[in-house]
């Protein structure tokens, strides 16, 4: 299946005021909201605080950054939000108009959770969402009140008890440091459904069929086939948190068939796809 290129033009945006969400000793967990438009870009930063990151409506794009500038990349509907430990450099894309919430949590904080050096998915309850929600009317204000100081604190025990109980979702793609095959992997992050095969993407970079797969192989340790069909995931849960049933979904991603889209999400995730785009 092919599409023409998205034409819909891109905006670099700045993280918004980070000194001024940021957690300290006395307001250790802060949340902040912030409307994207679609196809705006955060640049890339990093910061000495944990953070979480999910939006309300729209589908994200979140990416984390090595030293060497390989990395991961996380495309997540509504539902899902990303870990990104202290000190990882990340940014995040807009794939569509979004309702950005942010929950950052100072070290100390953040060691009371569980140990996720790479980052990780995770569903976002609806108990969660409305924390995240009250949190961030708290933390726009730059001084609180002694009753509104214990609010803030009573929520932020909730939202890292909420972590704790978070469901992992099994989504996220490795980006590699190499030129070649990381500009193949972001054009196809832009545009899931333009080749579904190797030899489809390899006329638009300028590579052989067989030096890409050996790219991923040596860089990303897996398969062209096995990393498209985590992308394809990803895009099912898109797709499926804008309303799509799964029929068109399965036209959408190059598939002949409901019922070939249907095997290939058994075969990868061991769930129906019923329920595993119940997610979304």
């Amino acid at each position: 299946m092919s599409s023409r290129p998205d034409t819909a033009r891109r905006t670099s945006l700045p993280p918004l005021d980070p000194g001024r969400f940021a957690p300290s000793a006395d307001r250790p967990v802060r949340a902040k909201a912030r409307p994207l438009a679609r196809q705006a870009d955060i640049q890339p930063h990093h910061h000495a605080w944990a953070q979480l990151v999910f939006s309300l409506e729209g589908t994200l794009r979140v990416s984390t950054l090595r030293p060497d500038g390989s990395g991961t990349s996380y495309l997540v509907p509504p539902a899902q939000a990303v870990w990104i430990p202290p000190g990882r450099t990340h940014s995040v894309t807009a794939v569509e108009r979004v309702e950005l919430r942010t929950v950052y949590l100072a070290a100390p904080q953040a060691t009371q959770l569980p140990d996720w050096p790479e980052g990780r998915v995770m569903a976002v309850s609806p108990l969660l969402r409305e924390l995240v929600q009250a949190l961030a009317l708290l933390s726009e204000q730059a001084t609180l009140s002694a009753e509104a100081l214990a609010r803030e604190q009573a929520l932020a025990l909730l939202v890292r008890d909420e972590l704790l109980r978070a469901r992992p979702v099994p989504l996220g793609l490795a980006l590699p440091g190499e030129r070649r095959l990381r500009r193949l992997c972001e054009q196809m992050l832009a545009q899931p459904g333009r080749h579904a095969d190797l030899e489809g993407w390899a006329a638009e970079v300028a590579a052989s069929p067989r030096t890409l797969a050996r790219l991923f192989r040596e860089h990303l340790g897996t398969t062209f086939g096995q990393w498209r069909q985590q992308l394809l995931l990803a895009q099912a849960l898109t797709l499926a948190a804008r309303g799509r049933p799964v029929h068109l979904i399965a036209t959408e991603l190059g598939y002949r068939s409901p019922s070939a889209f249907g095997a290939m999400v058994k075969r990868t995730v061991g769930v129906s796809p019923g329920q595993f785009l119940a997610s979304a």
